[in-house]
């Protein structure tokens, strides 16, 4: 015979079962909404992370056929000039270049490779203007060449300087690339002596293609932290600032993050 006691607890039992079980099933439909939402979430960012990286290699890609276009002008200029040294010498910085190109896959590289390549091209300039041309290219701080960057940043500013600038100079053609650190930040900058006229003219081509295709992309990593100015300066000529983040090659970065 059940006691009295016993009794009571049965019926408390038979009374909380059902409520411990509705609270039970309350928080499993929590808990699997909240994993519902973590998952969306997560397809989401992963979505937006390879539409930025897709948005990325589209951008990178932009850059390739100007510069080759350029070169080979060159190469034709020392070649209608009968400059064959010149000219010889051309081709194997061109053939430097290429080899280190088409092994540039990453979305971003050392800065030290970047200024590498860029000297190759540098050098060919150097062969196409003979002694009229004057370059320097100072490192404030050696640890810059640690620092991260999407690739032919400055590359591009230095074509544009050649393109819209120095190839417009008559006499001594200046150009001038620094490199250092502010804080937790890396600064470039990029000086040229060229013709500055006519003003309109300037203003369209230096706002165009190329320093669109850095903004972007350098927005695609690091955001509103990332800048470009373009100023000109009378008398003297025009100065390209580009600012990032400081981001070594121990950071974690392996794709774009969203600002």
């Amino acid at each position: 015979m059940i006691s009295f006691e016993g009794f009571t607890m049965l019926i408390l039992l038979f009374i909380l079962a059902p409520i411990i079980g509705a609270i039970a099933l309350l928080f499993l439909f929590i808990f699997e909404k909240r994993i519902d939402l973590l998952e969306n979430r997560n397809k989401k960012m992963e979505l937006e992370k390879e539409l930025q990286q897709s948005l990325y290699n589209q951008l990178n890609q932009q850059i390739q056929p100007h510069f080759l276009f350029n070169t080979l002008n060159v190469i034709l200029s020392l070649a209608r000039l009968k400059r064959n040294e010149e000219l010889v010498r051309a081709l194997e910085v061109l053939s430097q270049f290429l080899k280190f190109k088409y092994k540039t896959n990453e979305p971003m590289i050392l800065l030290s490779e970047e200024i590498r390549y860029t000297e190759h091209y540098i050098e060919i300039q150097k062969l196409r203007f003979g002694s009229r041309l004057s370059i320097s290219l100072t490192i404030h701080d050696q640890s810059i060449g640690l620092a991260r960057i999407p690739p032919f940043v400055l590359q591009t500013l230095v074509e544009n300087s050649f393109k819209h600038g120095l190839e417009r100079k008559i006499g001594r053609a200046v150009l001038c690339i620094d490199f250092y650190r502010q804080q937790d930040l890396v600064i470039l900058k990029v000086l040229d002596n060229g013709s500055m006229d006519p003003v309109a003219d300037l203003a369209l081509e230096k706002s165009g293609h190329g320093l669109d295709n850095i903004r972007r992309r350098l927005h695609l990593y690091f955001g509103e932290r990332a800048k470009l100015h373009i100023q000109t300066i009378e008398g003297t000529g025009t100065e390209v600032l580009v600012e990032w983040p400081y981001l070594s090659t121990t950071d974690e970065s392996g794709s774009p993050t969203a600002p």
